[in-house]
This record gives structure tokens, C-alpha cells and sequence, in this order.
């Protein structure tokens, strides 16, 4: 029996794209001049980073529940 949802699928997903999103922002951010400036990039990463971490918990939290 496999415990992933298509909830957990989609947690998941979106941990990966939010994490695809602060490691971007950072390579934006270090080369100098960021395509949507400074500012904007830096609230990317700051939303981004606990975002992944939120996510990737939800996506966790359900596979687990969805074990019993």
C-alpha cells in the first residue's frame, strides 16, 4: 500500500519549488544585480525559505497519517 496522497504529492511539490525559488533568489542576489531588484528578490527568499520547510513538514505530516 503506498501511504502518498496526491495531497502529500502536491506538499511536495511545492517544497521543491519554493526551494528552486530561495536558491535562486541567492544566486540573484549575489551576482550583483537582481532582474527584479534587491527588495523584491530579498522578500522571495525570505518567504521562500520557510515556506520549503512548511511544505515538506505537511507533505511529511500526511504520508504519516496516511500509513495507519
Amino acid at each position: 500500500m503506498n501511504p502518498m496522497t496526491p495531497k502529500s504529492g502536491l506538499f511536495l511539490a511545492c517544497s521543491c519549488i519554493t526551494a528552486i525559488a530561495a536558491v535562486g533568489s541567492i544566486f540573484e542576489i549575489t551576482s550583483g544585480q537582481p532582474d527584479l531588484g534587491v527588495q523584491n528578490t530579498a522578500i522571495i527568499l525570505g518567504l521562500s525559505i520557510p515556506l520549503s520547510a512548511v511544505f515538506f513538514l505537511a507533505a511529511v505530516r500526511d504520508t504519516k497519517a496516511n500509513m495507519k
